[in-house]
């Protein structure tokens, strides 16, 4: 676990794996013109938005039931594969409990042989993937697409507040950070370039080329903001950490080290910076900013960056330990306290819009602290990983649940076995252990703007399909992994576009 600064300054937070003690009482008055003890006699923060809280926990709910009622489902089906008219049983079942229909090919031959469960959970697992993309692009669950209020009113204050034409953020690739972005954070999806890896340790040069092309829009099209505006790119990594089983359930990337963790993506962050600084001169300066995320509540702490980009990696902001100190406070004092804090806590002096981009991220967190209380009962049950697929390629705008989808972001199955073998290794443990296949879903978004892109996207998908079946030959063969194949137009508000599948009735055949 990291050390704490506290010598350096009495009046910085301590970390949430050990809060400084405080005798706060919670019905107290406090002495700011109006009494908020209302808020914590009930539970609530006086800066928490329950709306929204009450808005997304309604979609996780509906999201993670579809899934979870997939093995219930499937034991109706098993104990009824004898009887007659099986096959419009089994199709109505599913259709009535799951709103989609079983194949024919996986269940007319029930009678002569025994029926394939594991073909039958995957393509569940696939058709219930596919559902909660046409609902994320149709009709936009979360309120977050660039043409929603939300989006347009972030975006107007990210560039014109804080100073910052673009946000790209990287968290760590383990799905218990899936939903970072529209829960933890609480930020529009769609303001926001989110590549997740394990460990979270982007891939430099590709970040760059992101960079680049941003300036290129932004010369030759004046998006997201006009060149001749002093505004910066701010790139982000959250990497995570347990605060009740921190020596395993941390980021297994890093050994559950979260020292290791903390270090290794300020590192990262700084050698992004200094790729740009050396190919584009230092004019072209990137912003950067450290997070870290506590898998067991959703709190946060921030490692407060200098005008310099400098951080004291062994000191941060808990989230956690503001949530407690301004309990009874007013809204506006609360505020004020949150402002105050992150001045003192970077190293030298802050930009201003940092500090006000890390207050509204501080804000939104304690909205999500009071929703794991009131929905989680304080902390998950799934302290580890619950994932439901694997998510492989480049893509998944519509993923942002927590423990839905364990990301590998990649072009090649070479260049990111790292990260596909981890998740392989964690679906072992989840579903091969029942003996249950492991779902991963091919993803490869394309600009339909670029003659030929869909084709190639398509290619790319059946290229990398071809090298999983090979990578994991004995999986493949027992019917321990099966794969769908989707592609997206990326400049539309379109949904995943299946193009393929390891349980189509040829693939099958040939199986």
């Amino acid at each position: 676990m990291a050390h704490r600064g506290l010598a350096r300054n009495s009046k910085r937070f301590q970390g949430p794996t050990a809060p400084r003690k405080r005798h706060i009482n919670i019905n107290s008055t406090i002495e700011t013109g109006k009494t908020f003890s209302t808020y914590s006699s009930l539970g609530q923060h006086p800066l928490s938005n329950f709306g929204e809280n009450e808005r997304l926990h309604e979609y996780e709910k509906e999201v993670k039931g579809r899934f979870d009622s997939i093995v219930p489902l499937l034991k109706k089906i098993s104990s009824i594969q004898h009887e007659q008219d099986f096959v419009s049983k089994a199709k109505e079942l599913a259709l009535a409990e799951l709103d989609f229909e079983l194949p024919s090919h996986l269940l007319d031959k029930a009678w002569v042989r025994i029926l394939d469960m594991r073909a039958l959970f995957a393509w569940c697992v696939f058709q219930s993937h596919q559902h909660i993309s046409n609902q994320f692009f149709n009709s936009d669950p979360l309120e977050g697409s660039s043409d929603s209020s939300e989006a347009i009113n972030f975006q107007s204050f990210l560039k014109e507040e804080c100073g910052f034409h673009l946000l790209d953020i990287t968290p760590c690739a383990d799905g218990r950070l899936a939903h970072t972005i529209a829960y933890v954070l609480r930020i529009p999806f769609s303001s926001v370039r989110r590549r997740s890896h394990a460990g979270a340790l982007f891939d430099i040069e590709n970040t760059v080329n992101r960079w680049v092309k941003t300036e290129h829009l932004r010369y030759r099209e004046d998006i997201p903001k006009q060149l001749n505006q002093l505004t910066k790119y701010l790139k982000v990594v959250t990497y995570h950490f347990s605060s009740l089983d921190p020596s395993h359930q941390g980021c297994a990337a890093h050994g559950s080290n979260d020292s290791l963790a903390i270090s290794a993506g300020y590192k990262r962050l700084h050698d992004f910076r200094e790729a740009v600084e050396n190919s584009f001169c230092c004019g072209a300066s990137v912003d950067l900013l450290l997070i870290g995320l506590d898998t067991d509540t959703d709190s946060i702490r921030v490692h407060v960056p200098d005008r310099d980009g400098r951080m004291i990696l062994d000191d941060w902001i808990s989230v956690s330990d503001i949530y407690k100190e301004t309990l009874n406070m007013s809204p506006n004092d609360a505020k004020e306290l949150i402002s105050r804090k992150i001045q003192e806590s970077a190293p030298s002096k802050p930009d201003e819009g940092m500090v006000k981009f890390i207050s509204r991220i501080i804000t939104n967190n304690i909205s999500q602290i009071d929703y794991v209380k009131q929905f989680h009962n304080g902390n998950y049950s799934d302290a580890g990983h619950a994932e439901r697929f694997i998510g492989v390629g480049i893509g998944f705008k519509e993923v942002h649940l927590r423990n839905l989808t364990y990301f590998s972001h990649l072009d090649t199955v070479e260049e990111g076995a790292p990260d596909l073998d981890v998740g392989v290794k964690i679906f072992k443990g989840l579903n091969v252990s029942r003996d249950l296949p492991i779902p991963v879903v091919v993803r490869f978004d394309y600009s339909g703007k670029v003659p030929g892109a869909k084709d190639r996207a398509i290619s790319d998908c059946l290229r990398v399909n071809s090298a999983i079946s090979s990578r994991y030959q004995d999986l493949v063969d027992k019917g321990l992994l099966h794969t769908l194949l989707t592609v997206r137009d990326r400049d539309q508000k379109v949904p995943a576009e299946v193009v393929g599948s390891s349980l189509d009735p040829d693939t099958q055949e040939v199986h």
